[in-house]
């Protein structure tokens, strides 16, 4: 007797089922790792302008050097849902340790190079000479723990991989909590200042590093896998991470510009920009996490073979990410009058805002179709094709984003800019997965 095929309306409830249980726990996780840096500011504050200026330049150069190194997540999440859907859970669990220590690996190179470099760092910022020694003793301090971070990053990978958002969401939430109260007891308590709020914070890191590693150790016997350092598995895993890191360069490259520019505009306007550009990661987050339900699910199809499987979920996902960027965009143009006096009492930054919202607004659909796109195409190891794409992109951004001073319209033309750069994104993206080049199957790419 042969099996009556699937219901169409069935496949889409089976793959909202599984994005919704992979994007809920994500996002909160993603929305959780934020929280770290604004309870630090939160404590820290209360020390004084100096310090609280000091902690925003270190923690600056912290998410840079940290954001940089994002691709041990992304590459680890597609590698290890290939393993998983091929069926080969310790091959898998393997993949994810040569991840892990690479993490290591460039966490100790990062080390060498900051503590010494420090004081460097601090001044190209342009830090005040009352707030530079705080700047440095935390950036000191917290690049310590820097490994822990990129651990964090290439575990969190591993479990995507393995299909599991949960296990990062209590971590994140376990974290943050932790982080607040050694931060509360280190600085007011044992009376360490700012260098009281960096320890809390490594300490922190290092036990999230801790239970990540934990987990995925406990996997690793389970099934038989090698913990031990594998220098081919490292050098594979260094690899599939290059274009991914060219990619996340470009695209900070497009962020770094876009508030030069902002800059140029005058203080109204770079006051406004550092507004809408908080708002705009925020909503990124949101995309985001559809996106990691992405990666995960598509890798999974491919491991297994199943294209079909993967067209189908890719499609359902960007109906997700277009009617996620259609909520969030109809929520900003209706709370803006609500929101705005929050950032600001000024009526000048108020009036810069209100166009460039609009713009933001708009554009959200279409950022929700390149946030899936990006997490489908990562899901299926399609690295050197995001790295070309983003180069593309910056080299059509650039030169329309530094036309704006000199061709005026202010800061809402630099939000068409923006927007004019999501949508060369959502071009190459599109046409790379209609193409159907990136169904690549099998347990390796």
């Amino acid at each position: 007797m042969t099996q009556a095929p699937v219901a169409p309306k069935d496949t889409r409830r089976r793959h909202d089922r599984e994005i919704v249980s992979l994007a809920v726990p994500a996002f909160g996780a993603l929305v959780a790792e934020p929280l770290f840096v604004m309870a630090d500011s939160a404590i820290v504050g209360h020390l004084g302008t100096p310090q609280l200026a000091g902690l925003g330049i270190a923690a600056a150069l912290l998410t840079t050097a940290v954001s940089v190194f994002v691709f041990l997540a992304y590459a680890t999440t597609a590698a290890v849902a290939r393993r998983v859907g091929a069926g080969d859970l310790p091959a898998a669990i393997r993949q994810g340790m040569d991840g892990i220590w690479l993490a290591l690996l460039l966490g100790a190179a990062v080390i060498a190079v900051v503590l010494p470099a420090a004081p460097w760092f601090v001044d190209i910022f342009g830090a005040s000479h009352t707030a530079a020694p705080y700047a440095i003793t935390y950036l000191r301090i917290s690049a310590l723990g820097i490994p822990a971070m990129l651990v964090v990053l290439a575990a969190t990978g591993v479990l995507r991989g393995l299909q599991d958002t949960r296990t990062p969401l209590y971590v994140a939430i376990g974290g943050f909590a932790m982080n607040a109260a050694l931060n509360v007891g280190l600085v007011y308590g044992a009376g360490l200042g700012i260098a009281g709020s960096a320890w809390g914070t490594v300490i922190a890191q290092f036990a999230m590093a801790a239970v990540y590693l934990s987990v995925v150790v406990r996997g690793a016997r389970r099934h038989g896998a090698s913990l031990r350092p594998d220098a081919a598995g490292i050098r594979a895993s260094a690899q599939a991470g290059v274009p991914l890191l060219i990619r996340t360069l470009s695209l900070r490259a497009v962020l770094m510009i876009a508030t030069a520019v902002a800059a140029r505009l005058g203080d109204a306007d770079i006051a406004a920009h550092q507004i809408i550009l908080s708002l705009w990661s925020l909503m990124a987050f949101a995309l985001d996490a559809i996106a990691i339900a992405g990666q995960a699910i598509i890798g999974r199809y491919l491991g297994a073979e199943d294209t079909e499987g993967a067209r189908q979920a890719c499609r359902r996902m960007v109906e997700w990410g277009i009617a996620a960027g259609v909520g969030l965009g109809v929520l900003i143009a209706v709370t803006r009058p609500l929101f705005m006096p929050l950032f600001t009492s000024d009526h000048t930054v108020q009036d810069a805002l209100v166009p460039a919202l609009l713009v933001v607004a708009l554009s959200q659909p279409l950022s929700g179709v390149v946030f899936v796109l990006d997490g489908v195409l990562m899901g299926a190891g399609d690295g050197p094709y995001l790295a070309r794409a983003m180069l593309l992109t910056l080299a059509v951004f650039a030169p329309v984003a530094l036309l704006v001073p000199t061709l005026g319209g202010g800061l809402t033309a630099l939000w068409w800019a923006m927007t004019l750069m999501m949508a060369v994104r959502m071009l190459t993206l599109w046409l790379r997965a209609r193409s159907g080049r990136w169904l690549v199957t099998g347990a390796t790419r």
